[in-house]
């Protein structure tokens, strides 16, 4: 009897840690469970993360897309203006050019009227003494022919 119960008890010991795994098994098997669907929920926000990411990138594309074309559109009509601007700029400045000659051909002008208004008057007192002249030389041979 001592050897069985020997032999029970060496049984025994090897029965209680089977029971004892089936009892730490649940346990495990539950936290797997709960793992797992850790895992799911963690995936699941993953790919909401990364939808909204996409989302976001596809948004900002467009955005940009849409700014490069408004940015686009203005830098042309911007450039339209200022050629514009230069070639009002341009005849403006050709206007001006013609008007300040014509100005200056005008004063040459009054400058050379004067001149020439200067000039025959330096002159005039000449001829009005040559032309004085003349007319009494004529006169004094009108008086002649008068006095023969």
């Amino acid at each position: 009897m001592a050897d069985s119960d020997s032999a029970s008890l060496a049984v025994a010991p090897a029965v209680v840690p089977l029971s004892s795994k089936k009892e730490n098994m649940t346990p495990i098997s539950s936290r797997i469970a709960e793992l797992n669907e850790s895992r799911s929920e963690l995936l699941s926000r993953i790919q909401g993360l990364k939808q909204d990411l996409q989302n976001w990138r596809s948004k900002l594309d467009t955005q940009v897309k849409i700014y490069r074309d408004e940015l686009s559109e203005l830098k042309k009509s911007l450039n339209v203006e200022v050629e514009q601007l230069r070639f009002e700029f341009q005849e403006l400045r050709t206007t001006l050019q013609q008007q300040q000659e014509d100005v200056a051909a005008n004063l040459r002008n009054l400058g050379l009227q004067d001149l020439s208004e200067d000039v025959d008057e330096t002159k005039n007192p000449e001829a009005e003494v040559n032309n004085a002249e003349e007319n009494s030389a004529p006169a004094q041979e009108n008086t002649e022919d008068i006095q023969q």
